[in-house]
């Protein structure tokens, strides 16, 4: 009879520092581990569990508006949909990158902070889908057409790319440099735990805000004609307050820093992390087409019309560029400078 054992579950104390997490004392499962007992703690109640699950079921939810999407009729022949394939190529993306980053990351170190890094890339890719859907869809009557709308996409990408390298760099430093002059591994997570996390802050806030101008300026400061007030604002402004409770959850680390071990299964501040970011995805997507239907007549007859080379060409720009970081610092993580190779075998 077919038997599973379930990864035996350990402490804080138990596990190296760069599995730590803050305020959360209990529920870590013991690297270095397999890729099979990775994916048999989903069945197990961790302190990843709900980490796993608040991200892979809404995966299939995007899927399934993206494939929507795709197969509605006229879709190839409409190019003033192709901003919203991408923001939703997107918003299936990061989530999914997510659920795999918090399932396998204990398999090493090493692991840990690839795993890592593609999911910050993933986020990063988000950003800029939401950057080409806004472009094409939120941008107030007023601004459609000036200079920043016309180079708004492209200063997005640069955006996508920085927040790429800041996030990457704030778990391991400049790649190849992450040794003293003792020849021993120091990064930034573990030596400057508070730094890292302000730069990995600012790589996910700074998009965004520059992202929101436009919409920002649309619902909160624009007044007279041609500030495009429709039925949208509310859905818009749903989006704003959970995009902003869910950088406040991811900055402060509330409630579990309030009661280190009362949240450690359920409850911490990354779980609502993920539930008020996907929940907030959700408000701007339906934004997102409310707008993209209301104003679609109007932003044909006055507005360029989206092309190839400024929706999935300025996304698929910016994935190869942000994979090619996050080449580097991966292949960092196994380069060793031959003098401590030396050493070792000493």
């Amino acid at each position: 009879m077919l038997t599973w054992k379930l990864p035996r579950l350990l402490n804080v104390h138990q596990v190296p520092k760069v599995f730590h997490e803050d305020s959360i004392i209990c529920g870590y499962r013991s690297p270095p581990n397999s890729a099979t007992a990775c994916v048999l703690s989903l069945f197990q109640m961790t302190n990843e569990t709900l980490n796993i699950w608040t991200h892979f079921i809404p995966t299939w939810y995007f899927l399934w508006r993206m494939l929507a999407l795709i197969f509605s009729p006229g879709f190839l022949h409409d190019p003033f949909l192709w901003p919203l394939l991408v923001y939703l190529l997107s918003c299936c993306i990061y989530p999914l990158m997510s659920t795999c980053a918090h399932t396998f990351s204990v398999m090493s170190t090493q692991a840990r902070h690839i795993c890592f890094f593609l999911d910050y890339g993933a986020l990063s890719l988000y950003s800029l889908g939401s950057a080409i859907a806004y472009s094409a869809y939120i941008f107030p009557d007023r601004w459609v057409n000036s200079t920043f709308h016309l180079w708004f996409v492209s200063w997005a990408v640069l955006n996508s790319v920085i927040s790429t390298g800041i996030s990457c760099y704030s778990r391991l430093g400049f790649p190849f440099l992450h040794y003293n002059q003792h020849l021993i591994e120091r990064f930034p997570e573990e030596t400057r735990p508070r730094f890292s996390k302000v730069l990995r802050v600012t790589a996910f806030a700074y998009p965004y805000l520059f992202d929101s101008i436009p919409l920002f300026y649309r619902v909160f400061l624009c007044s007279g004609n041609e500030c495009t007030h429709n039925a949208t604002l509310t859905m818009h402004i749903w989006h704003s307050i959970f995009a902003f409770l869910t950088g406040f959850l991811f900055a402060t680390h509330l409630p579990e820093r309030l009661a280190p071990g009362r949240f450690d299964y359920v409850g911490h501040s990354h779980q609502l992390f993920h539930v008020f970011g996907v929940t907030g995805t959700y408000f701007q997507m339906e934004a997102l087409i409310m707008d993209m239907n209301l104003r679609k007549k109007w932003l044909l007859d006055r507005s360029f019309v989206p092309s190839v080379s400024g929706t999935l060409g300025a996304w698929c720009s910016a994935m190869l560029i942000s994979l090619l970081l996050i080449a580097v610092y991966s292949w960092a993580l196994y380069w060793k400078p031959k003098e401590l190779e030396k050493r070792k075998s000493n």
